[in-house]
């Protein structure tokens, strides 16, 4: 075990030099893909966004001591280095700060952030800015790989290398058939989802995490009609789910599934940040008491192409193993909600309280904008933590091609 992680309760809470610490975690809007506020937006101008929000925050904190930032994005051209470094550069963050991209699908965002964690914790870097960036509507289905190549991959004799390019939607459904995932559980594990997260966002509870992007809308009828608006809100929100609602849909995989576009996440699009430092680099610049809290550790695990999902059942406990904690000392789990056919299973197998999961809706109510997605639950669940006035929360998703993520975070 590397030297840098403190293991067992006792040790995570207790405050060290070498820390890696949160200063900040902050989100833009998530909203839908093709229709939402950010439909016209770039994703590069979403996360100039956050980043200059960041800086903006400590104006005592000269951007050249930033040394290196770390996105998380899928789909973007190019990876998105170009047009990331450029929206650093745009807003203040000097060329001698360093920048690079991360893909790992859907944790992209989280891998973002332990690259962050561990050059700070190693001594590489003392200060860093992770996060992520995703217009799925701009970028999302020119890219995508044709469901046609995976059928004409059937025959292939390694079974899991086929299975790395199968439809996400039917990874859910083998998700659900093999583990027993009733339509009904589904459905209402994603009406809690979306009455969660309409009843956080009407408490003003995403009102700290979110900032507001000013940005452009083109009418779709008339392309020459271009408004300027600034969006402010998550709208992928539908305060009016029930349960019944959901139930009236059709399986939108599989003629005679059951994850349907009401019980799985959003398409969405939108941009994360967060700002990094070892404990005592904060402390010499003056930025002790602005510390929100700090990474104590993340794993991954593989696990199956064809049931992706189950990713975050396998990561948890080897997180959990690694740390030296107990399921019973999380507060707060954000766990993604890919799909709630792989949300429920892992919540079951996992034996956590439904209170304590989700507690402000996830991906099926809030969107999934894939590299940025995250982040937003970074953000999502440090404000939450401050507020239930808990200490360790774990952030954990499912990633495409059969892989499992967590990260252990502590609350300041």
């Amino acid at each position: 075990m590397a030297g840098f992680i403190q293991k067992g309760v006792k040790n995570i809470l207790q405050k060290y030099p070498h820390d890696v610490v949160f200063l900040s975690a902050i989100r833009t809007p998530v909203t839908r893909a093709k229709k939402g506020g950010l439909r016209d937006a770039y994703d590069h101008e979403m996360l100039a966004t956050v980043l200059k929000a960041t800086i903006n925050r400590f104006p005592n904190l000269d951007p050249a001591k930033i040394d290196d930032i770390c996105i998380g994005t899928v789909l973007s051209e190019l990876g998105g280095h170009k047009a990331g470094r450029m929206a650093a550069n745009h807003v203040g963050i000097p060329t001698t700060t360093n920048f690079i991209t991360t893909n790992r699908a859907c944790a992209s965002g989280l891998s973002a952030i332990t690259n962050i964690a561990n050059a700070i914790a190693v001594g590489q870097i003392d200060v860093g800015i992770a996060g992520g960036m995703e217009s799925m509507s701009k970028n999302y289905g020119s890219r995508a790989i044709p469901t046609q190549l995976w059928l004409e991959l059937k025959d292939s004799p390694v079974k899991d290398a086929r299975d790395c390019i199968m439809p996400m939607g039917l990874t859910s459904e083998n998700v659900a058939s093999r583990y027993d995932i009733s339509r009904t559980d589904q459905d209402a594990f994603a009406a809690q989802s979306q009455q969660r997260a309409a009843k956080a966002r009407e408490s003003g509870f995403f009102a700290k995490e979110i900032i507001p992007v000013a940005t452009r809308w083109i009418d779709p009828e008339n392309p020459e009609n271009v408004k300027e608006i600034t969006v402010t809100e998550d709208d992928g929100i539908r305060p009016g789910t029930t349960v019944e609602k959901l139930a009236a849909m059709k399986p939108a995989f599989k003629g005679d599934g059951t994850s349907t576009a009401g019980n799985s996440s959003q398409v969405s699009d939108g941009a994360s940040a967060a700002l990094m430092m070892r404990r005592s680099t904060a402390e010499q610049l003056g930025l002790g008491s602005a510390i929100i809290g700090k990474w104590a550790g993340t794993q991954v695990a593989g696990c199956a192409p064809d049931e992706m999902g189950i990713g975050p059942a396998l990561a948890i406990p080897k997180l959990l193993d690694y740390t030296g904690i107990s399921t019973s000392d999380v507060g707060i789990w954000e766990i993604n909600e890919a799909f709630a056919s792989q949300a429920l299973y892992c919540v079951r197998k996992l034996g956590l309280e439904n209170a304590t999961v989700n507690p402000n809706g996830g991906a099926i109510a809030l969107g999934h904008p894939l590299g940025a997605t995250s982040g937003r639950m970074l953000s999502t669940l440090l404000h939450e933590m401050e507020r239930q006035t808990q200490t360790l929360g774990v952030l954990s998703k499912c990633i495409g091609t059969g892989m499992g993520m967590a990260s252990l975070i502590v609350r300041e």
